[in-house]
């Protein structure tokens, strides 16, 4: 979808047309990622918050790569999440399978008493640019 010089990406989940947004949003050199949680194709997820958090940095990589971007294009991420110690272990054990330089992203990680999903763990915002 084009409008004003913006392209848009989504999965086709339902919560895209309830709700109405997209999942990611570029104009000019920059993406703007929604938050992103770890559902499959079919907006089913996975027990676990390492589960959780490698399926939803998948989905950030295939909605980057719609724009022929990849993870090292990611300046910013916010990670939003139910439990802080399971999410900062997560992310900090597995940053190398999500980033070629971890350091080169700027993070920050909010903890939060709900998310929009039953049974979701985490959710990550993403900012990249060219």
């Amino acid at each position: 979808m084009s409008n004003k010089n913006k392209n848009a990406e989504g999965f086709g989940m339902p919560w895209e047309e309830i709700y109405g947004y997209s999942q990611a949003i570029k104009k000019g050199n920059t993406v703007w990622i929604s938050g992103q949680l770890g559902h499959n194709e079919k907006g089913e997820l996975p027990e676990g918050m390492d589960a959780q958090m490698k399926q939803t940095y998948a989905n950030i990589k295939e909605l980057l790569s719609r724009f022929g971007m990849n993870m090292d294009h990611v300046v910013e991420e916010v990670i939003y999440t139910m439990d802080m110690t399971t999410a900062f272990d997560a992310r900090k054990n597995f940053k190398k399978e999500y980033y070629s330089d971890p350091k080169m992203v700027a993070s920050t990680m909010v903890g939060v008493t709900g998310l929009a999903l039953p049974g979701q763990l985490v959710e990550i915002k993403i900012i990249a640019t060219e």
